[in-house]
């Protein structure tokens, strides 16, 4: 039994929306990082970066850093930057990039799903960066970046959002990297009520991104529940946000790999070693992308190849060891090129399929790797299939679509808000 619920946001207002929303700060490169600062007032940027403003430098993580994030925070909320929503709502979001259109909702949801196992994760969490998000909800006492849930296909919300979206929005605006995003609230009584109780009808959800988030935020509920003698379960430490969509609505991209040695090996070795394992076809085109499953796709010497794994080379009933990138890992990467533990080797980096193999030949073509491997993205019953089973994928097994903006709606933990 799922509890998504219905708060009041924090958010910008209509007019400064398309200049407060940004990306994850992780998103930006040192340069464009500054250009954005330096230019842009409003941006959400100030309150994630406050030294720029009074450019007296502070230890990312430190409880002095923090302190002036939660300043810069209320001096948005002061100057009006933001509003406070006059009352509980759920928020019904639209993102269109490019030919692809993601409709979800934005809510709250319970810490008691996340340590129950309501909500099912398939990514292992890092017990340090637990502890500094942690750290983060202690001092500064927001959530400005959702959680991305997915939820089994419901056509009551379909109908839900479906007329909602009829209504006028709040917000309408397109960032420069040329995605629209629309968000209208639902404050319907009665449409607030039938969402509930749908969430409440389904026995999981699934976290598509931000495992590490969930986890922070229900190691934060557990330390405040701890300090107080008496709570009832509505306070807002118990909740965190998420945005929640439909399984149709998301999509799930490959992400690839680059390596940057043979580990000793001459070309004509390392072909034969994968040739003991997968069926490799030589391909005469520019660009490839696999096909289907336990297809890879190798650029090497110039040239594309279809890797298709050979029969006995993965069980097709153990969910983490039919992955494609586990059977890249266990047939290449770890006994031919001593890649063993892709968290810390500096020999392999990550590309999200998101930039196309188009960017994969580039870094090869350009001597930044001197191969690189295509995979086949994973599917969403795969993904559940993993999480159901109480199995972790391999680091970097999926980029998930749509990648949401921070700022634009803000749950405050300081109030308790939830309804």
């Amino acid at each position: 039994m799922a509890t998504i619920l219905p708060f009041r946001a924090i958010r910008p207002q209509a007019d400064k929306v398309h200049l407060v929303a940004s990306r994850s700060v992780d998103g930006y490169n040192t340069a464009d990082l500054k250009d954005k600062l330096a230019g842009n007032p409003f941006t959400f940027l100030h309150i994630i970066n406050p030294d720029f403003e009074d450019g007296v430098r502070t230890r990312p993580g430190s409880k002095e850093r923090l302190l002036k994030i939660k300043r810069r925070f209320n001096s948005f909320v002061k100057d009006t930057v933001f509003l406070k929503e006059e009352q509980p709502c759920y928020y019904i979001y639209r993102q269109i990039k490019e030919q692809f259109t993601y409709i979800g909702i934005i809510a709250c949801t319970a810490i008691d799903d996340y340590t129950n196992g309501t909500i099912k994760i398939h990514e292992q969490t890092i017990t340090s960066r637990e502890e500094k998000l942690k750290e983060y909800l202690d001092v500064c006492e927001f959530n400005a970046e959702p959680v991305l849930f997915c939820y089994p296909d419901n056509t009551t919300i379909d109908e839900i959002t479906n007329s909602s979206m009829l209504e006028r929005p709040v917000y309408d605006f397109t960032t420069t990297d040329k995605v629209r995003h629309t968000l209208w609230p639902v404050t319907n009584k009665e449409k607030v009520t039938l969402i509930k109780q749908q969430f409440k009808n389904m026995p999981s959800i699934y976290i598509a991104d931000g495992h590490h988030r969930s986890a922070s935020s229900a190691l934060y509920g557990k330390t405040k529940r701890s300090t107080k003698k008496e709570y009832d379960g509505n306070e807002a430490f118990n909740f965190y946000l998420g945005a929640f969509f439909p399984e149709k609505q998301l999509r799930i991209v490959e992400y690839n790999r680059i390596v940057k040695d043979l580990n000793g090996l001459s070309d004509e070795d390392f072909l034969i070693k994968i040739a003991e394992k997968f069926e490799v076809k030589t391909l005469n085109t520019e660009i490839f992308a696999p096909e289907k499953k336990h297809q890879l796709g190798m650029y090497f010497r110039n040239k594309w190849f279809a890797l298709n794994a050979k029969q006995g080379t993965y069980e097709s009933n153990d969910p983490v060891g039919s992955l494609d990138a586990a059977i890249l890992t266990e047939h290449i990467l770890s006994p031919i090129l001593n890649i063993h533990d892709l968290k810390t080797d500096k020999r392999i980096s990550f590309v999200p399929g998101i930039k196309g193999s188009k960017e994969l030949k580039n870094l090869v073509d350009t001597c930044k790797a001197e191969v690189a491997f295509a995979l086949y993205p994973v599917e969403m019953n795969h993904l559940k299939w993993i999480a159901d089973t109480n199995n972790i994928m391999p680091p970097k097994s999926t980029w998930v679509e749509p990648k949401m903006r921070s700022g634009l709606v803000i749950f405050n933990l300081e109030e308790n808000d939830i309804r």
